[in-house]
């Protein structure tokens, strides 16, 4: 098989597992890992994560952009990324069911009043909240219906939930009531008691849950975001919480990443703050489809989970 050069670009502690088993199941492929990837000479593709602003441009014989992630919009925040280079995202059964295990978690969690529990526990109460039947009130809205929306989907129909599913475009999940398109949008998200976002960050949808979305809901929603921080504005979040409109947050991803410890995310009691960790790639199933897509760069074949330039995924 032809050899063929690859530029691993992430901060992640993970880097040399990627390239031990990237090479183990391809050993033509000479994985080079940065910042000390000595010389780039003849790379040809690039599996990234937040790569530096005009890295990609430096690389005169490159071929492809990997995604290490199913979201690609860390790729096009590059204004100098080469044009007419194909950007695939990642698409693995691993990540997709970790993403919508942590967002199932949640909707239980709130469900189930689970805060509450917490604080009762705290002041030694033992106080019992009502609680009622899942198909019988409680209306689920998932914000994107992707892989991981529809796997998501699959995981909470079982508990009876009442589950609706927004997106750019029409699409049929079983089970789901779907609405689609800015006509759309209102009425899905006042069925949504938990409304849980899962959908890429691009320009459309860059601040989509902002004052109108969350005052759209119905009083005393809930808000889950797993998609991207950008999807949230921060101010109109807060301003939500502090009304009661939206009775709490949880959130894996913000605008600014590591959350800066002076942000009022940390210390509102509404709030429930994970570590942008909700799905985290795993090499040892994710690195079998990088493989493959090089192969079928090599030879010259339709690249798998091609992202479209214009939509942004």
């Amino acid at each position: 098989m032809t050899p063929i050069r690859l530029l691993f670009v992430s901060n992640s502690d993970s880097k040399s597992a990627w390239k031990r088993r990237l090479e183990a199941l391809d050993p033509s492929i000479e994985v080079r890992l940065w910042p000390d990837p000595g010389s780039l000479d003849g790379i040809e593709a690039a599996l990234v994560w937040k790569p530096p602003a005009g890295l990609l441009a430096t690389l005169p014989r490159l071929r492809l952009v990997l995604s290490l992630g199913m979201g690609v919009d860390h790729v096009f925040a590059d204004p100098a990324l080469p044009k007419g280079v194909p950007v695939v995202r990642l698409v693995d059964p691993d990540l997709v069911n970790r993403m919508s295990e942590y967002c199932a978690l949640a909707v239980l969690r709130y469900h189930r009043n689970a805060d509450a529990y917490d604080a009762f526990q705290r002041a030694r109460q033992w106080k019992a909240l009502p609680n009622e039947p899942a198909g019988a009130s409680r209306g689920v809205g998932i914000l994107g219906l992707g892989e991981i929306g529809r796997d998501l989907a699959a995981k909470l129909a079982p508990f009876g939930f009442r589950l609706a599913g927004w997106s750019r475009t029409p699409k049929l999940v079983p089970g789901v009531e779907s609405y689609h398109g800015a006509e759309g949008f209102k009425p899905f998200l006042a069925r949504s008691e938990i409304a849980v976002c899962l959908l890429p960050l691009t320009p459309e949808t860059e601040g989509i849950l902002n004052a109108a979305a969350f005052a759209a809901l119905p009083k005393g929603a809930i808000v889950v975001n797993a998609a991207r921080g950008g999807h949230v504005v921060d101010a109109d979040l807060l301003a939500a919480l502090d009304s009661g409109h939206v009775a709490a947050a949880q959130l894996d991803v913000f605008r600014q990443e590591p959350l800066p410890p002076e942000h009022p995310f940390w210390a509102h009691p509404k709030v429930r703050i994970t570590p942008h960790n909700a799905g985290l790639t795993n090499p040892e199933t994710a690195a079998a489809q990088i493989v493959e897509n090089l192969r079928r760069l090599r030879a010259g074949e339709r690249l798998l989970n091609v992202v479209d330039p214009a939509r942004g995924y």
